[in-house]
């Protein structure tokens, strides 16, 4: 091969190589992306929109395990997060945070109570009127250390921590942060949605 030519290939090697290894870094520490497969966060998101998660927000983790090397922050009330679904570590779910950590928590009639207080909850839909076990009546419960309590926004339609408990902080892999992406099936593209933040 021609030594020049050689040059030029041995320089797209090493700039393919330090760009593989940049986007595992970022994906692996920085952010992911994220599909949103189900409606159970609707009207806050849709199905078929596609998220960056933020993974830096909340710390550190030791690659492809549950250690958290640096504690940068915790989840706060409202964030919307992606973590492990404690019943299949297989796949991700998206709920957003109505419990930390000590906080007393009670559903009265579909309304959320916290801490004693009627949780004001704009981003909130209910559809269905009929009452239903846990899913609208849940007594007190407390949110143990180290665990968080998630719902989804909409709340009748929503599998969530009223049926399988409370989400471990190690689970938690990240803030939904911005949405880069949305479509309803080819072709209809959501061009509003396409750079909203997550809230």
């Amino acid at each position: 091969m021609n030594p020049r030519w050689q040059k030029v290939l041995l320089e797209y090697i090493e700039a393919l190589a330090v760009a593989l290894v940049l986007a595992l870094i970022i994906r692996t520490f920085v952010v992911q992306a994220f599909k949103i497969p189900s409606g159970s966060m609707l009207e806050t998101l849709q199905i078929g929109d596609h998220l960056l998660v933020n993974k830096f927000i909340y710390g550190l983790k030791i690659p492809f395990t549950d250690t958290i090397l640096v504690d940068i922050d915790n989840p706060q009330h409202e964030d919307i997060i992606v973590f492990e679904f404690p019943e299949d570590p297989s796949k991700d779910f998206i709920k957003r945070v109505i419990g930390l950590p000590g906080d007393t928590l009670e559903i009265r009639n579909k309304d959320v109570y916290r801490n004693g207080e009627k949780l004001v909850e704009p981003y909130v839909q209910h559809t269905d009127p009929n009452m239903v076990g846990r899913r609208d009546n849940m007594a007190q419960i407390t949110v143990p250390e180290g665990k968080y309590f998630v719902m989804g926004d909409n709340r009748d339609e929503s599998y969530d921590s009223r049926f399988w408990g409370f989400v471990d902080r190690e689970k938690i892999k990240g803030k939904a942060l911005i949405i880069y992406w949305s479509w309803d099936g080819f072709p209809h593209v959501r061009w509003n949605r396409i750079g909203k933040l997550v809230e």
